[in-house]
């Protein structure tokens, strides 16, 4: 059993950063302590620097007590002023990313590989461009009544209808900023540069996980670091661990256990962009580091990753009888949230995507604060989450924190 862990949390592409996602897990965590009924204490939000946040959280029961660190990596400024860019670079760079995807073959690729996340991404690009033409033909419309019903001349008419244009334009935009049109749209372009190992916006947090992981190892006191990569965080925490390995070799070798565990990927569909070599390479790198252990958590329920896909051979790395990695880890949410917090939640994507980081509902085989915050590890979890949550609390004691 655990009696110290460090977590390395790497979000996705949300702005709402640290303080946002330490609101999430204080939530779940109240949540948590009522469902396993166990002692814990969180501790307040610490923001250290504009890479990094932490918080810790004590957790005890019978015989047995863990402390977490639990450490953020920051990059939510750099999503903001992605987003705070001129729109019309953001729809060019946009626009670019679908068709390159169209032309290069990526878009077969992955819908070979997932319609059903292909759809979603459909979905998005589709709403961006229908954005676009209604606009347009807003403008279109009030020039051809100012020209033809009004009889304005051209010189007028073409300013004001540009104008009532770009009026429509924007006062759709509420609409497209509340289902995330414009952050999807504008995350792509940088994980297509990023997934072929050009300099990114993305290269920050990379770096700093790095470091915060060669850290953890150095300083050798806990039992596991996990680190965390959900949704949009996935393609980044395995060239952490793959850039990690290059600085130190024997990572996982000595000190604490390194586990890299992924959620709600959406790494595939990086992987399967034709130009993304260097993207795979990382993903065969740590395929095949035996120090190290890669979990990858799937649920069927949520379409915006890559379901029942396994994220080696499944973009294409050739299969090498020495792969030690991923254990796939086949998540039920109905198992973790309630009936009547299924049936309310079960056609709100982005919820249920966000399941993969939020507490259970009852003591399930998944609980995302109970991995990050009790006794057994990762791996343990992963591969028998049932039996220790249906023989909940532990039957065996180890010695506490207090008493070592």
């Amino acid at each position: 059993m655990i009696k110290r862990r460090r977590v390395i949390y790497v979000h996705g592409y949300d702005p709402q950063g640290a303080v946002g996602y330490y609101g999430l897990f204080a939530h779940g965590w109240r949540k948590f302590r009522d469902v396993w009924s166990v002692k814990s204490h969180l501790s307040p939000l610490n923001i250290k620097s504009e890479d990094l946040a932490s918080w810790t959280v004590t957790t005890s029961g019978p015989g047995w007590e863990v402390l977490t660190d639990y450490e953020f990596v920051r990059y939510e400024d750099i999503i903001t002023e992605n987003m705070n860019r001129p729109i019309v670079w953001q729809i060019i760079a946009a626009l670019h990313w679908v068709l390159d995807d169209l032309f290069s073959g990526a878009t077969a690729r992955i819908v070979r590989a997932s319609w059903r996340f292909e759809m979603h991404h459909f979905l998005f690009q589709l709403l961006l461009v229908v954005w676009i033409i209604v606009s347009f033909l807003a403008g279109w419309l009030a020039l051809i009544i100012a020209r033809d019903f009004l009889g304005i001349m051209m010189w007028a008419a073409v300013p004001l209808a540009a104008a009532i244009g770009v009026a429509i334009f924007y006062a759709l935009r509420p609409f497209v900023d509340r289902f995330f049109v414009l952050r999807i749209n504008n995350h792509w372009p940088y994980l297509r540069k990023f997934g072929r190992g050009l300099p990114t916006c993305l290269d920050r947090p990379v770096n700093a996980g790095v470091e915060r992981l060669l850290a953890a190892a150095k300083a050798n006191d806990v039992d596991e670091v996990l680190l965390v990569g959900h949704s949009g965080g996935a393609p980044l925490v395995l060239p952490i661990v793959a850039l990690a390995l290059e600085r130190d070799s024997d990572l996982g070798r000595r000190g604490p256990s390194i586990v890299v565990v992924t959620m709600g990927s959406i790494m595939p569909a990086v992987a399967l962009h034709p130009r993304a070599q260097w993207m795979r390479e990382m993903v065969r790198r740590v395929a095949l580091e035996p120090s190290v252990q890669w979990i990858d958590c799937q649920a069927r329920k949520d379409i915006l990753h890559f379901w029942s896909l396994d994220p080696v051979g499944g973009i294409g790395v050739k299969t090498d009888p020495q792969w030690r990695n991923p254990l796939i880890w086949q998540v039920r949410f109905r198992d973790v949230m309630s009936p009547d917090n299924y049936e309310r939640n079960r056609m709100n994507f982005f919820r249920l995507h966000y399941q993969f980081i939020m507490a259970a509902d009852r003591r399930a085989p998944y609980d995302y604060v109970m991995l990050t915050c009790g006794p057994y590890r990762a791996i343990e979890w992963a591969q028998r989450g049932r039996e220790i949550a249906d023989g909940w609390p532990p039957a065996t004691a180890t010695v506490s924190l207090a008493t070592s």
